[in-house]
């Protein structure tokens, strides 16, 4: 079995989390809502034809909300040319291979926000942890980096860590919960960093307590291991832990964040830490490409939307809670985690993942809200989705909402 094969206990470990759940058998008495009914469509006989993709475009372009983040939009140049009027009210100006005073002050703005002595601005997240890592790894003399098996490093990189840097994942954890400290004491390698996501995504945004937090930077300070920060969702874990982020960041030692997650900017991330730290990574960020002939642009765009973004997730979080809540109640899904601690979950059902992704198409057209699709779990004949709050459901109601998943439910009872 290859190390990133699941063992029979975790896979059983995946199962558990379903176990006594609506999908495994009603309660007793239980019984689901009674269905909606839907209107009848002419095209459908039995099985509805499965769109195109431009049919598939059309629809999500006339939803007024969305469950998989923000709306499709209708004219994407408005965005290149609100980031231009942007930078022309802020008076800023160019950038020559990212050197400017604008792109150096929002450097310096956000490792702030996050306690750090610097900045760096990457095009992408994938470019900056690899560089963080990268660093350790020669620093150290250990090219071992632990991880949570979910990781974006082992699921979403095409192995870049291995391919271009000669680094090794060392997988020491189960999926089902998040990295703790007992799992970098009991690594069967000798590490020199640990990744750690906050939230977790494939655990639908689950997080350590935060004493689970604190205990593991301890143990991470005193086996003298460095501890790294996949924060692409930061912003969102803050109501969580009630604490300003600097406090959370305490005890990393370097943190990436995004900013087209949560942000909505055109792309980009940002890599914090030492200064030390951050002036090699400027020499990695180069050695990968990254030192793009403008970079403004996206700074731009990034810069005009985080302070807002960040102070919208409270009110997000609040809200996803009362929703999941909602939706949980209809027995023929499952909502995980419960209570859910970020704006971002799962939802579990039973059935074929093409089909219900058709399904869900089809309930998304007739209700003006985007469910998303599903895509099989390892749990046989249970499939799942990822769904959150976020400023794609300004539009809508909650009601709005539960009345779309219900007319999906039913069409796929």
């Amino acid at each position: 079995m290859s190390r990133h094969q699941f063992s029979r206990s975790e896979f059983l470990s995946l199962t558990s989390l379903l176990a006594g759940s609506a999908l495994w058998g009603a309660p007793a008495g239980a019984a689901a809502p009674a269905p909606t009914k839907a209107p009848a469509r002419k095209e459908m006989k039995g099985f509805p034809a499965e769109p195109s993709r431009a049919e598939v475009e059309e629809v999500r372009r006339a939803c007024r909300g969305s469950l998989t983040g923000v709306l499709a939009a209708d004219d994407p140049g408005a965005e290149l040319i609100a980031v231009g009027e942007w930078m022309r009210r802020q008076g800023v100006t160019g950038d020559f291979y990212g050197n400017s005073e604008f792109i150096d002050g929002f450097e310096k703005k956000v490792a702030g926000m996050l306690g750090f002595e610097a900045g760096c601005y990457m095009p992408t997240g994938t470019m900056a942890q690899l560089i963080a890592l990268r660093s350790y790894a020669d620093a150290l003399k250990n090219r071992n980096f632990g991880v949570h098996p979910s990781s974006h490093h082992v699921l979403h990189e095409d192995s870049a860590h291995v391919v271009l840097h000669g680094l090794h994942d060392v997988i020491v954890s189960p999926w089902t919960r998040p990295l703790l400290a007992r799992d970098v004491l009991e690594s069967p390698e000798p590490l020199g960093v640990v990744s750690v996501e906050l939230p977790v995504r494939w655990l639908g945004g689950q997080l350590q307590t935060w004493e689970q937090l604190e205990e593991l930077k301890k143990t991470c300070r005193e086996k003298g291991v460095k501890l790294h920060m996949d924060g692409a969702r930061l912003w969102e874990c803050q109501p969580f832990y009630n604490r300003p982020f600097p406090e959370i960041c305490q005890g990393f030692d370097s943190v990436y964040v995004s900013f087209y997650k949560r942000v909505g900017a055109l792309g980009g991330a940002m890599l914090v830490g030492g200064r030390d730290f951050i002036r090699e990574a400027r020499i990695w960020r180069h050695r990968h490409g990254g030192n793009l002939f403008h970079l403004t642009p996206y700074v731009a765009s990034a810069a005009m939307r985080l302070d807002a973004a960040v102070a919208r997730v409270p009110a997000q979080v609040k809200r996803a809670k009362a929703l999941t809540e909602a939706l949980a109640a209809d027995t023929r899904l499952t909502v995980l985690p419960r209570p859910v601690q970020t704006n971002m979950f799962r939802v579990f059902v039973r059935g074929d993942a093409k089909t219900l992704s058709l399904r869900a198409f089809y309930a998304a057209r007739d209700t003006g809200v985007w469910l998303g699709g599903f895509s099989p779990t390892r749990v046989p004949g249970v499939v799942e989705t990822e769904l959150q709050v976020s400023e794609g459901l300004d539009n809508v109601s909650d009601a709005d909402v539960i009345r779309a998943y219900r007319r999906f439910l039913d069409e796929a009872a």
